[in-house]
């Protein structure tokens, strides 16, 4: 196999050039450089590394244990991480199994199910009110297939809302931005070096300790092609403050958002947080006009940038959480 750029591994894999950098940094997967050739390039081992990173984490495993998985000799340390992936998994299983069988269960009796699940509810709570009551002892024994069925409901839905548990919504205020755009390979590692030396030279944190930065594709990959795509950065500055070039002052006019935190680079969980609004009896997704070419609208929020970046950025600053947000309205309006 002959090696491959970043950006052709970028298209063929579907992974962002962000994405590979920071495998790099997790010392992952290696690139190195020809003489004659002025892009990085990956050669057949670091490919064929990427392969098993990806599908290791199709199979949800966290990246610091891929990393014990493909750089330990010790393989019995990969099959302890295994199990407890396997257990972890079962957990939930066994738990859409007993929410599956209750609603099975009521569909069965053509909804009448329904009914006596109430009643075991009724019974339960009567219960924990008069545990010393002879008649209704007996009335409770009767009924306890049904109350354990109920217990189990309850332990069941626990179980599978944790997944979904730290998704939040909030709204974000209108606020005036510094905000640069870069469109070429590998924008990312490109884009934020103006903001970060506006923030430190401008003492941004000192005026406006409350500032925040936020991030999306502009435009997405795959609008563009041979693999260039781009990165928009907006810090949040006081609307009277001047921003020097290549920065450019803007004005967003907030909204609403369904907000999911992550630790980077997990940005796979963007699928868990739009099948949540997508399922939400109460939202939907409120994209913006512009579509694609800037991620419908959505926005990365990365969380302690403005001061770490106003502290020099120190080892042991805070970093590497973001907030993925994603346009929401309430369904109908």
């Amino acid at each position: 196999m002959n090696d491959m750029t970043v950006s052709e591994v970028s298209k063929d894999f579907g992974v962002s050039t962000r994405m590979l950098r920071y495998y790099e940094q997790e010392g992952l997967i290696s690139s190195k450089r020809r003489e004659d050739y002025a892009y990085r390039i990956y050669d057949e081992n670091a490919v064929r590394r990427l392969r098993q990173i990806l599908l290791l984490r199709k199979l949800r495993i966290p990246l610091k244990q891929i990393g014990i998985i493909l750089n330990s000799a010790d393989k019995s340390e990969t099959v302890t991480i295994l199990i407890n992936k396997i257990n972890e998994l079962e957990d939930e299983i066994s738990s859409l199994k007993v929410i599956r069988d209750i609603l099975s269960e009521i569909v069965s009796k053509g909804g009448e199910g329904i009914n006596n699940l109430l009643e075991a509810k009724l019974i339960s709570a009567v219960q924990g009110l008069y545990p010393s009551d002879n008649l209704l002892k007996e009335n409770i024994s009767m009924n306890q297939e049904k109350t354990n069925k109920l217990d189990r409901l309850e332990k069941a839905s626990e179980t599978v809302e944790r997944i979904s548990s730290d998704i939040r919504i909030i709204r974000l205020p209108p606020f005036t931005v510094a905000s640069n755009h870069y469109i070429g390979r590998d924008p990312e590692a490109v884009v934020d070096k103006p903001v970060d030396k506006f923030i430190r030279e401008s003492g941004l944190y000192n005026i406006k300790p409350d500032s925040r930065l936020f991030g999306f594709n502009h435009p997405n990959p795959g609008v563009l092609e041979e693999g260039i795509h781009g990165y928009e950065v907006w810090v949040t500055i006081p609307d009277d403050m001047e921003v020097p070039a290549p920065l450019v002052k803007k004005r967003f006019e907030g909204g609403l958002y369904a907000a999911l935190t992550i630790r980077f680079p997990d940005f796979h969980r963007w699928a868990d947080l739009e099948a949540w609004v997508k399922n939400n009896d109460i939202y939907e997704l409120n994209y913006s006009e512009q579509g694609f070419e800037i991620m419908g609208g959505c926005l990365e929020e990365h969380l302690n940038w403005v001061y770490s970046s106003h502290m020099g950025w120190p080892e042991n600053g805070i970093d590497g959480q973001l907030d993925l947000l994603m346009p929401i309205k309430k369904r109908g309006e």
